[in-house]
């Protein structure tokens, strides 16, 4: 058997298209995915550092990103209400610890 060399495979336009999207929208879902992990960041920064006023005041916004996140179809709509619940648990818990002075 010799090892001859094949030509490539010519590719239909509708393949071609095809791969154009997916180039479009995975650059667009990491974007989405990116915003919103640093926008959970930040908040479990802030709960971590135990300034439980300042989560309290960025956990609505977080929670938008998460459902944006969620309804554009990068994440599972599971996956979200886990991240959120999570999220208000950490939150809720720091805020009722944190003394009043603060």
């Amino acid at each position: 058997m010799s090892q001859t060399k094949k030509a490539p495979k010519k590719r239909s336009q509708s393949v071609l298209k095809r791969q154009r999207q997916n180039l479009k929208h995975r650059t667009a879902n990491k974007a989405t995915k990116r915003q919103m992990r640093s926008s959970v960041k930040k908040l479990r920064t802030l709960v971590t550092e135990g300034k439980g006023t300042e989560a309290a005041a960025l956990l609505p916004k977080t929670e938008q990103e998460i459902d944006f996140t969620s309804r554009k179809g990068v994440i599972h709509w599971k996956t979200a209400a886990r991240y959120k619940s999570r999220l208000a648990k950490k939150v809720s818990k720091l805020t009722k610890t944190e003394p009043a002075g603060k």
